[in-house]
């Protein structure tokens, strides 16, 4: 355990008492019977290997959530939470659009963006069956039934209807880049892309010129280096009023489009 040590231990041990960090400090003289004991420390130790907290305890707060998590799923993070704060901006409260989250791996993007959108039609789409398993657990615990599990590779085979906005958090993580040696518990499918993290922006950009309606929206998140590249490869494709935005950090985050009106 690292900087966060002090909180990480105060989250596995909540987690083994099955109780919150603010019980921990009312009852902080209460000892651990030895079946917890154990179950702290062998917590404790995958942590110190360095299994992320969330997988251990099982769960991430994303949004106004706190959703399932398992090792066939990206861990929720923070900054993602600027991709449903920028979908919110284009569909009203009282729009019925199409909506879809391709790779939604926990579903984190498409329940967040329902949850706040009930009059919303959401597709979380995703390769994996696995994470869809996860994806629909979460739906199902927030009864979020504006929204659909749907397998498939992007857009490939996608056969309904054109969508008003289509968002993505895909991998976009060049395959030698150093970062990926502190996410190795983590799936590499779902953060590795080739041509320098770019390939499935490129292939999600092509497809959108299809599957999206005219004035519809296309967006992603991507990494703090990516955002010249993004807004040419949408610009390329035809998209207007492309523009991208910072996370709270000042890092470029993410980038969205329009497809121009026919």
């Amino acid at each position: 355990m690292f900087d966060t040590a002090k909180l990480d231990a105060e989250v596995l041990l909540a987690e083994t008492v099955q109780q919150n960090r603010t019980w921990l400090k009312t009852w902080s003289d209460k000892a651990l019977t030895p079946e917890q004991m154990r179950a702290f420390e062998e917590k404790v130790e995958r942590r110190r290997n360095g299994e992320p907290v969330a997988y251990i305890v099982g769960r991430q707060d994303f949004w106004t959530l706190s959703l399932k998590v398992t090792p066939a799923t990206l861990i929720p993070r923070p900054e993602t939470e600027h991709l449903v704060e920028l979908a919110l901006t284009k569909v009203a409260p009282q729009d019925s659009h199409r909506i879809v989250d391709l790779g939604t791996g926990t579903g984190a993007i498409a329940l967040a963006v329902a949850s706040e959108r009930p009059k919303a039609r959401v597709w979380a789409m995703d390769l994996s069956a696995d994470a869809l398993v996860v994806a629909g657990y979460n739906r199902q615990k927030y009864k979020l039934d504006n929204v659909t599990c749907h397998q498939g590779h992007w857009l490939r085979d996608w056969q309904g209807e054109p969508f008003d906005l289509i968002m993505s958090n895909p991998p976009y993580i060049d395959q030698d880049d150093p970062h990926l040696q502190d996410l190795t518990f983590e799936p590499t499918s779902a953060l590795v892309s080739a041509e320098q993290g770019l390939s499935d922006i490129k292939e999600i950009t092509q497809q959108a010129t299809t599957h999206l309606t005219p004035l519809g929206w296309l967006m992603f998140e991507h990494g703090y280096e990516q955002g010249p590249k993004v807004r040419a490869i949408l610009q390329s494709h035809g998209f207007v009023h492309v523009e991208t935005l910072s996370d709270y950090s000042g890092h470029d985050r993410v980038t969205c489009g329009q497809k121009p009106e026919l």
